[in-house]
């Protein structure tokens, strides 16, 4: 007597999937055999945890702290922009990771590992310090300022490291034609971690005190433990060669100058810089701008930042199409600063016609913009580190865009009051005396940094129908890198 056959029918379910392919699967195009679509995402989580860090650095407890706590504001922005101050050393990092050498033979592991072990320790500090800050805890205020400051500054530098190093490694593990599109897919899951960090934050805070404050520090530094310690299980492979500290080593002034020998790179980074402090000297100024001169309510303003990332993803959908294509991407990251220079315009011009359609289509456009942007430079930067040298090209491209959002967002700040301060005492005519005189001049500044952007881009545009086929097979995006 024959036995049935033991073999197993897939599923329907799993059978439509089959069918469904890349199109709608998003992300299932850039799994490969070296870098499989479910190790892929397991690598991912270490921006899932840099996002977290960001949002209550950025968000969460500036609020709590100015608000709730009644720490002055020029205080509590001192301490956000501790972690700028380790911005610029990026590019140093990703030198540091390309030439290591380990008894283990690993490179990017330790740096990952070090910079989550700096955040860690920032989270442990933090409710401590809090504490003092509150008046829950008995000790000199001093203490909790130096405490809260040191935190800061220890979180910003664990997550520059670990970022900049966990980028380098999923360059170093994906094929070369499939790179541009996994460092998107990172991109995403920051963005991913942001949204829902932010989303349970508030939750948890809706009812506030300075222990659920406390709870809600110690399980950020928890989770970015756990979910750092599952991204680099078995990722990076163990390399005999790199536990012998023979040769020469390259040193990181000789390694620079090769890197930005001809000009070229150093006007990516020059376009880089100005293009986001371009996009984002606005960012703390789009709402308040709405409440005070478009007479916005609160709700209407929150809204904003919804138009901002919607259109945002809709930029990045459109450059992974495009790249797709074969578009250059210095070409695309110029039709970013295009759309930027419109949106901008749109933004200035609705208070004149007090139309509030056209300042949230203008919102829409910078989100538009800037998504286009970050794309463009990201994967033309990627293109600029020689073969294992692409940790010290993505931390120069992090170094120039952290610091240069850092400081735009405060001088956005800045320069709205003083300017709007002149303006409000006639200094400028009875024609500027408007609420709305203090953010043209920030707008229009920005429109001007996004020109410069243009005039730094248009030299490395390729011409249309140049095309190199190395070139070519590593600048490919598919749209599957975004989901949609």
């Amino acid at each position: 007597m024959t036995r049935p056959s033991t073999k197993r029918k897939p599923s329907a379910f799993l059978g439509i999937l089959a069918t469904l392919g890349p199109r709608f699967l998003p992300f299932a195009d850039v799994a490969t055999k070296e870098l499989p679509l479910g190790r892929l995402i397991r690598l991912s989580l270490f921006q899932v945890s840099v996002g977290m860090a960001m949002v209550l650095l950025n968000g969460t407890l500036n609020r709590v702290m100015i608000v709730e706590m009644g720490v002055p504001s020029w205080l509590v922005a001192l301490m956000v922009s501790l972690p700028l101050l380790f911005a610029p050393f990026r590019a140093l990092i990703g030198f540091k990771s390309d030439n290591r050498r380990s008894a283990l033979g690993w490179r990017r592991v330790p740096y990952i590992w070090g910079g989550t072990m700096l955040q860690f320790g920032g989270f442990a500090i933090m409710p401590f310090a809090l504490l003092i800050l509150s008046g829950e805890a008995h000790g000199p205020v001093w203490i909790g300022h130096l405490g809260a400051g040191l935190a800061f500054l220890l979180v910003g530098a664990g997550l520059h490291t670990t970022q900049t190093a966990g980028l380098a490694l999923a360059t170093d593990l994906a094929p070369e034609d499939k790179r541009p599109r996994v460092v998107a897919f990172l991109y995403v899951m920051l963005l991913v971690g942001m949204v829902g960090s932010s989303l349970i934050y508030g939750e948890w805070l809706t009812d506030f005190s300075p222990f659920r404050l406390i709870q809600m520090i110690q399980g950020a530094a928890l989770v970015t433990m756990i979910l750092n310690s599952v991204a680099l299980w078995k990722q990076e492979p163990r390399d005999p060669s790199r536990t012998k500290d023979e040769g020469p080593k390259p040193s990181f002034r000789e390694s620079w100058r090769a890197f930005c020998r001809g000009g070229r790179s150093t006007r990516v980074l020059i376009a880089v810089g100005c293009g986001t402090a371009g996009f984002s000297m606005q960012d703390i100024l789009l709402e308040p701008y709405g409440g005070e001169v478009l007479h916005l309510s609160v709700g209407a303003t929150t809204v904003l930042t919804a138009l901002l990332a919607a259109g945002s993803l809709v930029g990045f959908m459109l450059a992974a199409r495009l790249l797709g294509r074969g578009v250059d991407p210095y070409r695309l990251a110029g039709w970013g600063a295009v759309a930027g220079i419109v949106a901008f315009s749109a933004v200035v011009f609705a208070a004149p016609t007090e139309s509030p359609f056209l300042f949230r289509v203008g919102t829409v456009l910078i989100g538009f913009g800037g998504g286009l942007f970050s794309v463009g430079t990201l994967t033309a930067a990627m293109s600029l580190g020689r073969e294992g040298e692409s940790g010290l090209a993505l931390g120069a491209w992090g170094a120039v865009q952290a610091t240069s959002s850092g400081v735009a967002i405060a001088l956005g700040g800045a320069i709205r009051d003083f300017f709007g301060g002149l303006a409000m005492q006639g200094t400028f005519g009875p024609a500027l005396t408007d609420v709305s005189a203090g953010y043209g001049f920030v707008y229009h500044l920005e429109i001007g940094l996004l020109f410069i952007t243009l005039a730094a881009i248009g030299p490395l545009v390729r011409p249309k129908g140049e095309k190199g086929e190395k070139e070519q097979s590593s600048l490919k995006f598919g749209l599957a890198e975004f989901p949609g």
